[in-house]
């Protein structure tokens, strides 16, 4: 297999002074790609201002030989968001590539949550996603090529203890990769989502001492193939865990049709309304949401007919 390049290709990468976001940027360098190295090198909490972490990028992108420019401004804002795609246009000249990795952790029961800290994680999470996707997307859709990766994680999926605020940002971030795979089909812009599992500085606190090897180097191919002209997926999730690579998806039971129902059936047929042993899956492209209603329908137009 001849090797996978990205010479001419113009990428942007939030939180990209550090952990997964760094290890990104320097695989694309690597490759040939100029990036926008972004990061307003805050604390995890999402506080202070450190122009180091991203500067320190740059040069070591530099000092390999490729190109890059830092930016510090914050996915938070949507004027932010705006500046650090502008960085790439005015530097570059284009925006081929946006992988959204900027994040922060401020976590709390949900007896307790701030709303303070509510919104402090999904803006940087899921509203940073939105500024940095809504001004490069009509970009990539003029130039008629387009990659875009946005971050959920296990904790979007599946839940987890005490952070509500990043669950429901890691959640949402599928919802607008599916609208965005959606409307970039036809504009040959594919949107697909990584589910990354790496030990970074947002596993302080946390004994990982048993962990197998899981460093943020394990997940830079996955990312890296799914920024790259010759990904063939789109509005698709991609679990990186430990040297694991998997596809996550949204899948539904065939359930149960009756044309009327009482509360005392639901609960009667529970078994078989969850029964998943033969599960439907609808790709989001081309129509999985009008599948979805289709199939639906189906089950009820097949019972009129008997």
């Amino acid at each position: 297999m001849s090797e996978l390049r990205f010479d001419g290709r113009v990428a942007v990468v939030t939180g990209a002074g550090r952990g997964l976001g760094r290890a990104y940027a320097l695989l694309l360098a690597s490759k040939g790609a100029k990036v926008v190295v972004n990061d307003p090198g805050v604390s995890l909490k999402g506080e202070g201002l450190d122009a180091g972490p991203a500067a320190e990028v740059v040069q070591e992108i530099r000092a390999a030989g490729g190109q890059a420019v830092p930016s510090t401004a914050s996915v938070a804002t949507a004027e932010g968001g705006e500046s650090i795609i502008q960085t790439a246009l005015d530097h570059f000249g284009r925006i081929d590539i946006l992988i959204h990795n900027a994040g922060n952790v401020r976590p709390g029961s949900l007896k307790e949550m701030s709303y303070e800290d509510f919104d402090a994680v999904v803006d940087v999470h899921l509203r940073g996603a939105f500024h940095v996707v809504r001004p490069a997307f009509p970009l990539m859709c003029e130039a008629a090529y387009g990659r875009i990766v946005l971050t959920s994680s296990i904790g979007g999926l599946y839940g987890n203890h005490r952070v509500a605020n990043y669950g429901v940002s890691k959640a949402g971030m599928i919802g607008l990769s599916n609208v965005a795979a959606l409307e970039g089909a036809a504009e040959g812009v594919k949107c697909n989502v990584i589910v990354p599992g790496a030990v970074t500085r947002m596993a302080e606190g946390i004994d990982v001492s048993a962990y197998p090897p899981m460093g943020p180097e394990l997940v830079a191919p996955v990312v890296g193939w799914l920024a790259h002209e010759s990904c063939s997926i789109t509005g698709e999730l991609l679990v990186s865990i430990a040297g694991r690579v998997a596809r996550a998806f949204i899948a539904e039971s065939p359930g149960v049709y009756r044309p009327d129902w009482s509360i005392e059936q639901v609960g009667e047929q529970i078994d078989a309304i969850r029964n998943a042993e033969a599960p439907w899956v609808f790709p989001v492209v081309p129509s999985g949401h009008i599948e979805h209603i289709r199939r639906s329908f189906g089950m009820a137009a097949a019972a009129a007919r008997t």
